[in-house]
């Protein structure tokens, strides 16, 4: 099999470029970022990657954010290196690891880029697989490149090389109709809530998780679950954090003395005042 080549360094036209069946879509936040870039150096640092398929199509590699903010600045062409003699599998690590190293990515999409690189370089470099390391697993350049993209990914993150693995699990585990529902539910996933999504072993139940988070009716993945378990049948309902502090807050004050209770409203009272609601007053 050919290597991937680099053909040339050019100016292609963006409206020519193929930017679909990319593993997530570009953000608003991140295409601004480069506008407001490239009006105060006035130039674009870096050049998009594109592939010539076989049937000539210049279908996009790397640069998805470059190619939309080129777009909306109006113009014609952009830099671009294109290549030959590449695969699908080495296209898509070549996206994948040109976001991870360069774009700010929210939790969703780390956990499905980092799930899909390592399904690609496992498919590429089938030696490489957790069952094919034996022996001295440090030897080596590919050992090598492993642990030390493991370790740079944990280190990132503030996580251990385990907490990495689980989000590499959830992101193992959901669907693509899962992942879009995620992301367009009304808070964004955290890195707690892929842990907790990982650990969900039945399909149903964590589809009914993420349906829950995209509804907006739990606040996190955790919660989520509790309201399953509770519309089953097998947990209480959960707790209101307000109603909590209201049941610790009154609990408390019954069991105070008279002179407990007076010194609190000489120290409170004026808050305890404030937020009391005013008797309105009526028209004359």
């Amino acid at each position: 099999m050919a290597e991937p080549r680099l053909m040339q360094k050019t100016r292609v036209r963006i409206a020519d470029v193929d930017a679909s069946k990319r593993l997530r879509p570009v953000t608003e936040a991140g295409v601004e970022s480069l506008i407001a870039s490239i009006n105060e150096i006035g130039v674009m640092k870096d050049a998009i990657h594109v592939r010539q398929r076989k049937d000539g199509v210049l279908a996009l590699i790397a640069g998805g954010h470059r190619l939309e903010a080129g777009r909306r600045l109006g113009w014609d062409d952009i830099e671009a290196k294109v290549w030959t003699d590449v695969t699908d599998d080495w296209a898509r690590l070549m996206e994948i690891d040109d976001n991870l190293a360069g774009a700010e990515m929210n939790a969703l999409d780390t956990a499905v880029f980092l799930a899909e690189r390592k399904r690609v370089y496992e498919k590429l470099h089938p030696e490489t697989r957790a069952e094919a390391f034996k022996g001295n697993q440090h030897t080596g350049k590919l050992a090598s490149d492993i642990v030390s993209f493991a370790t740079a990914t944990a280190e990132k993150f503030g996580m251990s090389k385990r907490q990495v693995e689980r989000i590499i699990a959830a992101g193992v585990a959901l669907e693509g109709e899962e992942v879009g529902l995620l992301r367009r539910a009304p808070r964004p996933v955290t890195l707690k809530d892929l842990t907790e999504i990982s650990k969900i072993g039945e399909m149903a139940e964590r589809r009914r998780v993420v349906l829950t988070l995209f509804d907006g009716k739990a606040k996190s993945a955790t919660e989520a679950r509790r309201h399953i378990a509770h519309e089953e049948g097998k947990a209480p309902a959960p707790v209101n954090p307000t109603d909590k502090a209201y049941q610790a807050l009154a609990e408390a004050w019954r069991r105070a003395p008279a002179a407990a209770r007076r010194r609190f409203l000489e120290e409170f009272g004026q808050d305890v005042s404030e937020l009391m609601p005013k008797p309105e007053v009526a028209a004359e």
